[in-house]
């Protein structure tokens, strides 16, 4: 019964010593990540605003999230493009909305150098409070496997500077990846990551 008592003191210890030996702005993001993923399973628990099924909504209590890693939250250097030119942007159907490659995101994770563009979307009819988002779709090694098959994304905002903090950790699934109903952007092949990102929401079902 000692040795249990002395157990749990030094894993308790050991936790709080882990906990305090953040600095102020890693806690901050820290504590970002866990409201936005907070935010998101009530988005996904409310009715009227989630893109679950029916039948999945029936027993749905939480998202699958990768464990928050400080690891995946990234300092990149954004290079801006200066002659950005409007595509149609591939989705699960038909639809082909309008953007143009804002730029290009530079970082390296796991050794791995790693270029990611991001998008600006130019729908003339745009609701006024995303005028300002910038587009960060993705695929990487865990994509098919642990993560959704038709890739994730992640939402920035503008302005920017050259260096951009991007977060992987609140990495989310399209709508697809719940409900074949919506049709949902495809990452373009230029966003594959040759990299790991266990980061964000991961697969809905196996």
């Amino acid at each position: 019964m000692k040795n249990l008592f002395l157990l749990l003191l030094i894993t308790t210890i050991t936790a709080c010593s882990q906990q305090n030996s953040f600095t102020k702005e890693q806690q901050a993001l820290l504590d970002t990540a866990k409201e936005a993923q907070h935010k998101l399973n009530v988005q996904y628990a409310d009715k009227e605003k989630s893109p679950l099924t029916d039948e999945d909504f029936k027993t749905f209590r939480s998202l699958d999230f990768y464990p928050i890693n400080l690891k995946y939250t990234i300092k990149a250097t954004f290079v801006k493009n200066e002659f950005p030119v409007p595509f149609e942007m591939e989705t699960t159907t038909d639809r082909k909305p309008i953007y143009q490659k804002y730029g290009t995101l530079h970082f390296t994770l796991d050794g791995v150098s790693c270029e990611l563009p991001v998008y600006q979307n130019m729908a003339k009819d745009i609701p006024v409070e995303y005028k300002n988002h910038i587009f960060v779709p993705f695929t990487d090694l865990t994509t098919g496997k642990e993560s959704y098959g038709g890739g994730r994304y992640v939402d920035l905002e503008l302005p920017f500077d050259t260096t951009v903090i991007v977060d992987f950790n609140s990495a989310y699934n399209p709508y697809c990846a719940y409900n074949h109903k919506y049709s949902c952007a495809v990452p373009p092949k230029e966003n594959d990551l040759k990299v790991a990102i266990k980061a964000g929401v991961m697969k809905f079902h196996d």
